[in-house]
């Protein structure tokens, strides 16, 4: 069992996201108001907080969640392991994986800003099967299939 340490939304792309502190998951859609959702594989990314942490002591600059992209900011879960299919559990919320890593795009704010992003080799992406309500601070579960 893991621990949602942040959520975090942005109205474009390819932008740094800012954190809020409860959200809500829309079945088929994402998180309310992040522009990443929509009707697609990719409706909410994670990253765990360990891979966040260690990169922001190499790089030895400030930065606050949100910064890589990531709709959530998890810790205590084992993302390395997950798999495509793999569900994840917050409150009454279904995730469902659909895609581990991602291609780095030119024209990207976050690469600006660090230098170079996790995400593509430590974020994963997820659709969202059940909505519901969720804070920093809930307990997110992973099943694996």
């Amino acid at each position: 069992m893991g621990k949602l340490i942040s959520i975090n939304i942005s109205e474009k792309r390819k932008t740094v996201k800012n954190s809020i502190n409860n959200g809500t998951l829309v079945e088929n859609f994402g998180i309310e108001n992040d522009a990443h959702g929509g009707n697609w594989h990719r409706q909410v990314s994670l990253l765990s907080y360990e891979s966040f942490i260690k990169f922001k002591e190499e790089v030895k600059i400030k930065m606050e969640p949100g910064i890589f992209g990531e709709n959530l900011l998890v810790e205590g879960l084992d993302l390395e392991n997950v798999k495509i299919g793999d569900k994840l559990y917050i409150n009454d919320g279904v995730l469902e994986v659909t895609q581990i890593g991602k291609l780095c795009h030119k024209g990207c704010e976050i690469r600006d800003i660090v230098g170079r992003c996790i995400m593509p080799e430590e974020g994963i992406f997820a659709r969202v099967l059940k909505g519901s309500s969720i804070k920093c601070g809930d307990e997110i579960c992973l099943e694996h299939i």
